[in-house]
């Protein structure tokens, strides 16, 4: 009899790391959707910023190196964002609200959704 009980709470202690295991891979995506956010927002803050000192500007016409002087914490390069798959992803600013380049030019969000704030700004 303890033998058998053994094997059952040993089969479902393995059930449970199984589980925690696969639920982990999901917490790892929300959290690069969260980063990939939280960079647009700055960068997107960045870009209101320097439209509010240059009022004449096209939003079309924003480069990266116009905006790299009002992002926070005084980096001085681009922020970039990492896909799901691990890419590396560029930001683009000639848009309002910035979104993230998929590496052809079109906007790269996995969620499926502009409003949820997950690798959008959101609108």
């Amino acid at each position: 009899m303890t033998l058998l009980e053994m094997t059952i709470v040993i089969m479902v202690l393995l059930s449970l790391i199984g589980v925690g295991l696969y639920s982990s891979k999901g917490i790892d995506q929300w959290k690069l959707g969260r980063e990939g956010g939280e960079t647009l927002r700055s960068v997107y803050t960045a870009q209101r910023m320097y439209l509010a000192d240059n009022p004449t500007v096209l939003v079309a016409n924003i480069t990266t190196t116009n905006i790299i002087p009002y992002l926070p914490n005084k980096v001085t390069s681009m922020p970039t964002v990492k896909s799901l798959t691990g890419a590396t992803l560029s930001i683009l600013v000639n848009q309002s609200p910035p979104v993230i380049n998929n590496g052809s030019g079109a906007r790269y969000d996995p969620s499926g959704s502009t409003t949820d704030s997950l690798w959008d700004v959101g609108q």
